[in-house]
């Protein structure tokens, strides 16, 4: 699946849903330590995804922004898109953050969560979609577990995310030992 497609959807290549956890590729990036990396949902905050390509910009180094984009093919009325991306953002099956290696040189913490803590289910938005819709429909107890496991994932990569972004001097995220800037 493309990282803006999150997991429990029918495709043709998983039409009993998708069983494993997407892949973190904001993470991936971040482990780096020298990349500007945001995701953003533009339909949930317009300032955070301008802010994120600001930064991005002005970073001297590569920079990727990750941008939820709604679909025609995921089954939803296209008028209400950004109403979609609001809720991927409240369920937590989107998290938004930014991550600016720059903030080392100013002693500030790098890795900035701009999303709050999902106030919704995982399944109140998945259902909202087709894609999700179709294997309730004709499995219905995978359809449950599934969503029962994107709830756990999606709390678990939040809190990750939360964790994260409050760690101290020795986070994961600090430049290697010796080194002022990471860029």
């Amino acid at each position: 699946m493309l990282e803006g497609d999150p997991d429990r959807a029918v495709a043709k290549f998983a039409a009993a849903g998708k069983p494993t956890p997407k892949k973190d590729l904001g993470m991936m990036a971040i482990a780096y330590r020298n990349c500007y990396v945001a995701k953003v949902a533009m339909g949930y905050s317009d300032i955070q995804t301008v802010r994120a390509m600001i930064e991005a910009e002005a970073y001297d180094g590569p920079s990727i922004v990750i941008a939820y984009s709604h679909c025609i093919a995921h089954g939803i009325d296209m008028a209400k898109g950004m109403d979609n991306q609001t809720a991927a953002v409240d369920s937590g099956a989107w998290t938004l953050y930014r991550f600016n290696p720059d903030l080392y040189n100013k002693g500030e913490h790098p890795l900035k969560l701009d999303s709050k803590e999902p106030k919704m289910t995982y399944e109140q938005w998945a259902m909202t979609e087709t894609r999700f819709r179709s294997l309730a429909q004709i499995m219905p107890d995978r359809a449950r577990a599934l969503m029962e496991q994107g709830q756990r994932e999606a709390k678990a990569r939040w809190k990750l995310y939360e964790a994260l972004a409050i760690a101290g001097v020795d986070s994961p995220f600090a430049p290697p030992a010796g080194d002022k800037a990471v860029s």
